[in-house]
């Protein structure tokens, strides 16, 4: 990379970009390899860079950004333990901080791994060694601190330590709590001295206490005596330190060596966090800019849509659309100073030099780059005293040399071509250089106030002209890019506003050439016209969206109705199934009825019999229900019993014929009855005693051992249809009985299929009933859903 290449690139700002990019980063490595991105001059490598950017970005997006805390470097470390060096807690627990950030990163791919992306070889590339780094962190606690449980000798060691300590520290406690020595020492404390337990005596008093002496204070007036008694202990303590010290000493080497062992996967991993550092970061400032990637050309165009300066405030920069290279090689910008000349032709360079640095750009979707071999560029004031050198021959220094490297795989940006000088030396100088340049192939955006320019621009092919727009009626620039209209200087149209004579403005105007009046003229005109056009243009836009907006109404309208045709087309097939599927019910039905006819008239007169016997149950039950919610039915008269209901005795309820017996006799005077399997609770003046006399006249035909010959006969299929759950539970019961005196063992209960209710209650019937041994649906020929068959025990 040439040093002008170099220079353009701290012209157009390129570092402070990378230095916006360097803070997104954590690991010190990836801000130092932030801050030195240079630009790709390979379409390919430019497109791998921006695939790794879109991947981060979206990770971002989904799961947020890995954790690089813990990416600190280790080479000079790993290099010394290879070498047999120890390292101190200090490395070790980077190193170990390092594993656990290889570890995390490797879990953050693993947790959401879907499709793949540009940076999946990067994750992958993570070892870890979650042995070691555990290891690391049980023994070093801290950079001071080594855990007891390191090694079991080192436990013992410090066990130890903690005894002689306790064992010093006991006979100076009972020194300095000694009354005998009260008056020997200068303070009742316990301090230290070179690591010995020391207590302060008086200077005038040292001989009352036997000892070594390790210290006198600063006045002399204090000695720091280790007590004979003590000496014996503080020599352990040493001796043992010694020892610990040794044992810590081999504990980090064993660790040390640990890690030589695995260099390459430590190194390795640390040079993949680093990168994916790097790499987010590049996510990260995609967010803060609110980026794009744009697409990536190789003819040398480029195409920006709504672009911003990266240094400027989001909230007041002014977009703007700027392109070169596709019907035009060659742009000049006009206009007055301050009108954003000068940052349009930054921002077409920076975001050039982002895009190529794997950057998304600060622009819209459709955004196109071009990848070039240098971007260079003269832009800015760059007169040097110190040089002796003038504003113009600045600029023509820097433009020597661009046009030394110019070639076709180049994009050059001048700034304020050709001034400084004579104004028509300068356009002349001006419209030569742009030759020039365009003859080497390269791609040329330049800013002038020159008028011949602008004519140059109007009259040749392949030269655009451009301007920043100016609002004379407030003096300020808007700063938006018109392509393809020349700019006005608007120097007498602004000096009148700030209240210039206008006959000092007519005589300015008379002083200057014809042409150049009726040229200015011509561009107030096309002004004029423009601004006219634009409002025509709004209109028609707005027009053209109104009519969008209603064309998706009347699509949405459309979809709607279609889906309403949809939907009772739907229906309607729904309904006719429906309909085919009863009439085939019914059919099955009255097949299944008719086949039941036909065995119910090969039956037995028996079974005729309970049938009707159990239809007569229905009515009467169900004429007993009408007169109960009728209430038109009087109450029955029950008789006094001749004696006290006790328990044991016979009763019945009126009209209830089957009789109860009492099972026991409340304090209340209530009856606890008992009927078969029912239970019931009832008043004494509620039921009807059955006098002794009554059961004795029944007894003999309850005792009949002939009442086999009075079973009632049984049938082995019931139908239920049409009836409600109550009913159906008392009628199936009453059928189940039968079943089970008639020792039947397989019978069918017909409840039809319906909304499954009937179903419903009776299989629950069924699962309580302890006769019914199993029970099932009946299948095709049957009556499948519409019928239960019922296994007997």
């Amino acid at each position: 990379m040439s040093e002008l290449f170099q220079k353009s690139m701290r012209t157009l700002e390129l570092p402070r970009v990378l230095s916006i990019l360097a803070e997104q980063a954590v690991s010190d490595e990836a801000k130092r390899r932030a801050l030195a991105l240079t630009p790709e001059t390979e379409p390919e490598e430019v497109l791998r860079l921006l695939d790794q950017t879109d991947a981060a970005r979206e990770l971002i997006g989904l799961r947020g950004s890995p954790s690089f805390s813990g990416v600190k470097p280790v080479a000079e470390a790993l290099d010394r333990a290879d070498r047999g060096g120890g390292l101190n807690t200090t490395e070790l627990l980077t190193i170990a901080g390092l594993l656990t950030a290889a570890r995390r990163t490797r879990e953050y791919f693993s947790d959401g791994a879907g499709e793949k992306t540009a940076v999946d070889h990067l994750f992958l590339s993570l070892h870890g060694n979650r042995f070691l780094e555990e290891r690391i962190k049980s023994v070093i606690l801290d950079e001071d601190t080594i855990s007891d449980n390191a090694s079991p000798e080192l436990n013992d060691i410090r066990r130890k330590m903690r005894a002689a300590q306790a064992k010093s520290r006991q006979v100076l406690q009972r020194i300095i709590s000694s009354p005998a020595y009260s008056k020997v020492l200068q303070e009742s404390i316990i301090t230290q001295r070179d690591g010995r337990f020391v207590v302060p005596v008086k200077a005038e008093q040292k001989g009352a206490l036997p000892g070594l002496v390790h210290d006198v204070s600063s006045t002399g007036a204090t000695l720091f005596v280790e007590p004979m008694g003590v000496v014996q202990a503080n020599n352990e303590y040493i001796e043992l330190e010694a020892k610990e010290k040794k044992e810590i000493e081999r504990i980090l080497a064993e660790l040390s060596a640990d890690a030589a062992n695995h260099r390459e996967d430590i190194q390795g991993d640390y040079d993949a966090l680093v990168r994916l550092d790097l790499i987010f970061a590049r996510g990260q400032l995609s967010y803060k800019l609110d980026g794009v990637r744009p697409a990536v050309r190789r003819d040398g165009a480029v195409v920006l849509r709504k672009a911003r300066h990266p240094l400027l405030d989001r909230a007041k920069a002014v977009p703007i659309d700027i392109e070169i290279g596709d019907s035009f090689d060659t742009l000049v910008i006009t206009g007055p100073n301050t009108g954003g000349k000068t940052v349009s032709l930054k921002t077409l360079g920076l975001l050039t030099l982002m895009a190529q640095c794997g950057l998304h750009v600060p622009a819209a979707s459709g955004s196109q780059i071009s990848v070039y071999e240098r971007v260079l560029a003269d832009v800015g004031d760059e007169q040097s005293i110190e040089q002796s050198l003038s504003t113009f021959s600045a600029h023509m220094t820097g433009i020597v040399q661009i046009l030394k490297e110019t070639d076709r795989r180049t994009l050059v940006l001048f700034d304020e071509l050709g001034a400084g000088t004579d104004p028509v030396e300068g356009a002349a100088l001006a419209v030569a250089i742009i030759q020039r340049v365009r003859r080497s192939g390269a791609k040329l955006a330049a800013t002038t106030h020159y008028a011949e320019l602008k004519t140059f621009a109007m009259t040749t092919a392949g030269v655009e002209n451009a301007s920043c727009e100016f609002d004379v009626e407030s003096l300020r620039p808007t700063y938006r890019l018109l392509i393809g209209i020349p700019g006005k200087s608007n120097a007498f149209a602004i000096s009148k506003r700030l209240g210039l004579p206008d006959e000092v403005v007519e005589e300015a105007k008379a002083q200057m050439a014809g042409d150049s009046v009726r040229f200015e003229d011509v561009l107030t005109q096309l002004e004029q016209k423009r601004q006219a056009l634009e409002k025509k243009q709004a209109e028609t836009d707005r027009l053209y969206q109104q009519r969008e907006e209603d064309a998706r109404k009347a699509r949405e309208f459309r979809t709607q109705m279609e889906k309403a045709r949809d939907n009772a087309r739907s229906r309607g097939e729904a309904d006719a199934r429906r309909i085919l599927r009863d009439a085939k019910s019914a059919a099955d039905q009255t097949m299944n009825e008719l086949a039941e006819l036909r065995r119910q008239q090969a039956r037995a007169d028996a079974a005729q019999n309970l049938n009707e016997a159990q239809s007569a149950i229905r009515r009467g039950l169900n004429e007993a229900e009408e007169k109960l919610r009728s209430r038109e039915f009087e109450p029955e008269l029950i008789p006094k019993p001749s004696r006290p209901i006790q328990k044991g005795d016979q009763v019945e309820i009126p009209g209830v014929k089957t009789p109860a017996e009492v099972v026991s006799v409340g304090k209340d005077g209530s009856l606890q009855l008992q009927a078969g399997r029912m239970k019931m609770t009832v008043k004494a003046h509620e039921v009807r005693l059955i006098e002794a006399a009554e059961r004795k006249k029944s007894a003999p035909a309850r005792s009949n051992p002939d009442r086999q010959l009075l079973r009632p006969a049984a049938t082995s299929e019931l139908d239920i249809r049409g009836m409600e759950s109550i009913e159906a539970e008392s009628v199936v019961e009453t059928f189940l009985s039968a079943a089970v005196m008639g020792r039947l063992e397989t019978v069918t209960i017909i409840h039809g299929k319906g909304t499954g209710v009937l179903r419903k209650a009776v299989h629950e019937l069924l699962r309580r009933n302890k006769a019914v041994k199993s029970f099932r649906l009946g299948v095709y020929g049957e009556g499948e859903s519409g019928v239960t068959v019922v296994t007997m025990k």
